[in-house]
């Protein structure tokens, strides 16, 4: 199901991000990759109609992000960004049920919901502690235990492992790997590991333009043949943002 960014234009006050900018993605599970100010936490903002732009249009497998269909369209849409903000007094279960509440669920489906979703991001043990008292790692779980309460069909991630340590790096992959057969994820990042293993499709966004997109295998084919491995993806990132890294 594509997601479609058809010539947009977004500026905060008087700083331009995108101009006439398009995108078209339509693949399981896409790693949107860019150093750091290349736009992409706000094109991640677009995409969940979070922020609107001022020109051109944003759609998901034809639902349109504004006017009329905007319910309809986050109903489908789930957005996790960078921070996860715990809900004063809630647990982690009754803040994932809300998540399904503000989604336009009766709070009864949504309760009975949370608890499968907890179960699939493994935070069932924590279900009845208060949102404020688990770790950054489990916050980024919960907000995917949120997404799953209301059946989302597109999880955006916006760099989901920003700040984990490698235990919880780890756990998240495993994470978002399982996820990808039953969901549509788009993950941005500025970190090139695990590519080949867990997207489908790459592109690479910088000062607000897309510099390539293709799969794991032909963005590993622009780094020089003598790299190989972790590096290879990292020299390949290194050919198309240069000094922007």
């Amino acid at each position: 199901m594509p997601l479609v960014f058809d010539h947009i234009s977004f500026r905060y006050e008087k700083t331009p991000v995108f101009n006439d900018f398009s995108l078209h993605i339509d693949a399981r599970a896409t790693v949107l990759l860019g150093p750091n100010g290349a736009g992409k936490s706000t094109l991640m903002a677009i995409a969940a109609s979070h922020l609107s732009p001022s020109s051109g249009s944003v759609t998901f497998d034809g639902g349109v992000a504004k006017g009329r269909h905007l319910t309809a369209y986050r109903k489908r849409v789930a957005w996790i960004p960078q921070q996860i903000t715990p809900m004063p007094g809630l647990t982690v279960r009754e803040q994932v049920a809300y998540a399904g509440w503000l989604k336009g669920m009766p709070k009864d489906l949504a309760w009975k919901a949370s608890r499968e979703a907890l179960r699939r991001v493994d935070l069932t043990p924590l279900a009845g502690r208060r949102s404020h008292q688990v770790s950054g790692g489990q916050l980024r779980r919960m907000g995917i235990a949120g997404a799953l309460t209301h059946r989302s069909e597109l999880i955006l991630m916006d760099e989901p492992t920003a700040g984990l340590d490698p235990t919880q790096r780890l756990v998240f992959r495993e994470l978002v790997g399982d996820l990808v057969g039953s969901v549509q994820v788009v993950v941005s990042t500025h970190q090139t590991e695990d590519l080949a293993d867990l997207y489908t499709h790459v592109a690479v966004l910088s000062q607000g333009r897309v510099r390539f997109q293709g799969s794991p295998a032909e963005f590993h084919a622009l780094a020089p043949a003598t790299t190989g491995g972790r590096e290879q993806a990292e020299a390949a990132y290194a050919m198309l943002v240069g000094r922007e890294i």
